[in-house]
């Protein structure tokens, strides 16, 4: 589905963010609160984590090739991200409320 499909969405959906060629695939996406997001690892042979640097660089456990991590964001704020091994990868999650 779209992500800016409609109004049908219920609370808690899970919107997939892929991570392929050093790249946040979307970069930057909008959700709601109590909606997770899901980052996939679509890279062949690269290990990629994603980091919060506004909440003391909380950082997600290493993704390897074909691995993900989820995350539920339940408080509406602007969360900028990088990669932890490659800083010069940036995405965003809008969480409206």
């Amino acid at each position: 589905g779209s992500l800016f499909a409609g109004h049908e969405e219920s609370p808690g959906q899970t919107v997939e963010v892929g991570i392929e060629k050093y790249l946040f695939t979307p970069p930057e996406i909008s959700i709601r609160v109590g909606d997770t997001v899901k980052w996939v690892n679509r890279e062949k042979r690269t290990s990629h984590s994603v980091v919060f640097p506004q909440e003391g660089g909380r950082e997600s456990e290493r993704m390897f090739p074909d691995e993900s991590w989820e995350r539920q964001f339940t408080q509406p704020g602007r969360y900028p991200y990088t990669c932890g091994p490659h800083p010069e990868m940036k995405g965003l999650i809008i969480v409206g409320e």
